[in-house]
């Protein structure tokens, strides 16, 4: 599995560094622009990110804007919606999390601290 965590905590980008590499390759973003570019430069070397971990709040770009940007590559490099990558918005505001901004984009939503249990059952939940 290859995963992109969009994190600019350097802390919670190494905890879920660390988390996801025990499920395949890793690539960590430090903002929403660089998350959209590493997005785009894999698709179009296909080499495709299976998983998204999406902070939302982000410098440059937040979560909700990178996002639309991923789902509209997917889209315009002919990616059929049962096979495009699956993304987890993470936030640290559970209250702060707007569902209507991201709706059919994303698959799950994770609150901050990342509960490592929960975490490994959604990722079998998303048959990764």
């Amino acid at each position: 599995m290859k995963v992109l965590i969009a994190e600019d905590d350097l802390a919670s980008g190494k905890f879920m560094e660390k988390l996801l590499s025990k499920y395949g390759d890793v690539v960590v973003a430090r903002d929403g622009i660089a998350a959209v570019d590493e997005f785009v430069n894999a698709i179009n070397n296909d080499k495709s990110f299976d998983l998204v971990c999406m902070d939302i709040m982000m410098p440059k770009i937040d979560g909700y804007k990178a996002l639309a940007s991923i789902r509209d590559a997917e889209r315009k490099m002919g990616v059929p919606r049962d096979t495009r990558c699956k993304v987890i918005m993470v936030s640290a505001l559970d209250e702060g999390f707007d569902s209507n901004l991201a709706s059919d984009d994303y698959d799950e939503y994770m609150c901050k601290p990342i509960d490592i249990i929960k975490f490994d059952a959604v990722i079998k939940k998303l048959g990764l």
